[in-house]
């Protein structure tokens, strides 16, 4: 079949052969009987089917692709935040796996609340007080049982990545440069992410720091990170600032093997992540509710499929700053909250004629303009094994807090909790006690990683960052499938829209319908404009085992091919 390309050649002054210095951006393809990765960068995706050819499944091809994203796409990818993978095999067996960073020992629930009662929301976002305990190297190997190769194979590709260097692309470029003052003042030794003059596409980013940390993890496995030296250092840039973590926390941190969240949609079975991600219920609560309109008569983006959509993301998000948070610490209410009796109770108010009230589902607290973040990952393997990851430093950047000495940026996740409760987070999100913080607790989470399956087998795989935009998105990505039976890259890159109950607006991207809007806004709807609502990765596949992959073209993001 014909596979549709975008190529960008960088091209620098001095080449070495070694160093990574061409790559293309690859949006959309379409094969049979083949393995693809989607992910934000074409050099993160090419090391994905890269271990793929040498006889790696889905969850070899997902590990090498994280790796690979903490290296060329530093900005999200990690090993020093966490994240949420849901998989799904050929043989039809389901699992997720809880990476989710941690509060440390010491954490409590007012650490950002000074003597006024006032949230410092700066300490919960920027520095080493930000920092929860990292979970992704111990997701990557908890990933390991069901993979086919070792570890040390899986991780090479990243290695050669911060190794040898490789050229930076010019949206990579600028978001270093914004940053530059940031990286400045939380850091006081060199980094590889400053340098005198701005950084230019083409630049080559050479990481021998963060290098010679993954083979310290190629070699020692876990502990390698966990424990001895990276651990040291990972303790001792807490000490340069305000950070908690010890040297027991990180020995003490555990990943989490939950049960996915399940539930039937309009003939497909939906497998994504239960608490302490939030976007699974949410996703399951809007689909329902959705879902009693018969979304199916309404083309999308049209006004009254938006606004059936709105209100039910409206109701969704008010039930998440109540009841939502770490199931460890919590009663868990999903199935009260998922159930068919309370959501005909909450769409009672629905009508066509007007907008909901937001103070009719929750009460009114002013909100900060919220950001976009993460970096998501879709693959499946030509055994149809499929495997969808979200995984964060929570902003860009996270703390903004280099490891001196092992190369890799801390996460600021500690704002994902509810800093104060009541007090909104960086994206806007508010939380109640359900999210307070506590020792050794997990933050609520927006990610939504999630798969669909018919008659038992995986058909689509798809996620995407964004904040509290990340459930929204892929709830449109799915009715746009299922719904309004478009293909893949419309689904993707279609104008998406977002409402979050507070603030009180729907946020629509630049290119959205005016029709549309100027209907929603007689029926006294809000409606702010910006750039761009997330960066989706999606796979469908079909009965006949033809795949069609798209990266979204909001940003660098790659598919590739095995």
């Amino acid at each position: 079949m014909k596979k549709l390309f975008i190529a960008v050649i960088l091209l620098v002054g001095t080449v070495y052969h070694a160093q990574f210095t061409d790559f293309n951006i690859i949006k959309e393809v379409k094969v049979k009987n083949k393995g693809a990765v989607v992910s934000a960068h074409p050099l993160a995706s090419e090391a994905g089917t890269q271990i793929m050819k040498m006889g790696g499944n889905a969850y070899d091809a997902i590990v090498a692709t994280q790796y690979a994203l903490a290296v060329v796409y530093p900005q999200a990818g990690n090993i020093g935040g966490g994240g949420f993978l849901v998989g799904v095999k050929n043989t039809g067996e389901k699992f997720t796996l809880d990476y989710r960073e941690t509060a440390p020992a010491k954490a409590s629930r007012d650490m950002y609340v000074d003597k006024n009662g006032k949230a410092d929301t700066d300490l919960s976002q920027n520095g080493r007080l930000a920092v929860g305990i990292p979970g992704s190297i111990a997701g990557f190997f908890a990933t390991l049982k069901y993979c086919k190769l070792p570890m040390e194979k899986i991780i090479q590709p990243a290695i050669d990545l911060a190794e040898k260097g490789f050229a930076i692309t010019e949206m990579e470029a600028n978001m270093l440069n914004t940053h530059k003052e940031n990286f400045l003042k939380h850091n006081q030794s060199a980094i590889a992410f400053v340098k005198d003059t701005p950084w230019k596409a083409g630049d080559i980013l050479v990481q021998k720091e963060l290098a010679a940390t993954l083979r310290l993890i190629q070699k020692l496995g876990a502990k390698g990170f966990y424990e001895g030296k990276t651990a040291d250092l990972m303790v001792a840039e807490m000490k340069k600032g305000k950070g908690i973590i010890t040297l027991q926390d990180l020995k003490n941190y555990k990943i989490a093997e939950r049960k996915p969240l399940e539930f039937d949609y309009k003939g497909s079975r939906v497998v994504t992540m239960p608490l302490p991600s939030s976007g699974g219920v949410l996703l399951a609560q809007m689909l329902t509710m959705a879902g009693y309109e018969n979304l199916e008569k309404y083309q999308q983006n049209s006004t009254e499929a938006v606004q059936i959509m709105t209100e039910a993301e409206r109701r969704a998000f008010a039930d998440r700053a109540e009841y939502m948070g770490d199931p460890d610490f919590i009663e868990d209410k999903t199935a009260y909250l998922t159930s068919d009796a309370y959501l005909k109770s909450r769409w009672k108010s629905f009508s066509f004629s007007k907008a909901t009230p937001s103070s009719e589902v929750g009460k009114i607290i002013s909100q900060p303009k919220e950001s976009t973040q993460t970096t998501h990952i879709s693959v499946i393997d030509k055994d149809g094994n499929a495997a969808s990851v979200t995984t964060t430093l929570n902003g860009y950047y996270g703390s903004k807090v280099v490891v001196s000495g092992a190369g890799f940026f801390l996460n600021n996740e500690m704002d994902d909790f509810s800093v104060k409760p009541g007090v909104p987070n960086m994206f806007g999100a508010v939380g109640g006690e359900a999210n307070s913080i506590q020792p050794n607790k997990r933050m609520l989470s927006s990610m939504t990683p999630t798969i669909l399956l018919k008659n038992g087998k995986p058909y689509m795989v798809v996620g995407t960052p964004g904040g509290t935009t990340i459930p929204t998105s892929v709830y449109q990505s799915i009715v746009n499938v299922v719904d309004f039976k478009l293909n893949a890259n419309i689904s993707v890159n279609a104008p998406k829209f977002h409402h979050q109950w507070l603030p009180e607006k729907i946020t629509v991207e630049n290119n959205f319908p005016e029709s549309t809007i100027a209907a929603l806004k007689s029926k006294n709807y809000v409606i702010e404009k910006i750039k761009y609502i997330g960066k989706t990765e999606l796979i469908l596949m079909d009965d006949n085992g033809n795949i069609h992959a798209v990266a979204d073209g909001r940003g660098d993001d790659s598919v590739a091919v095995e």
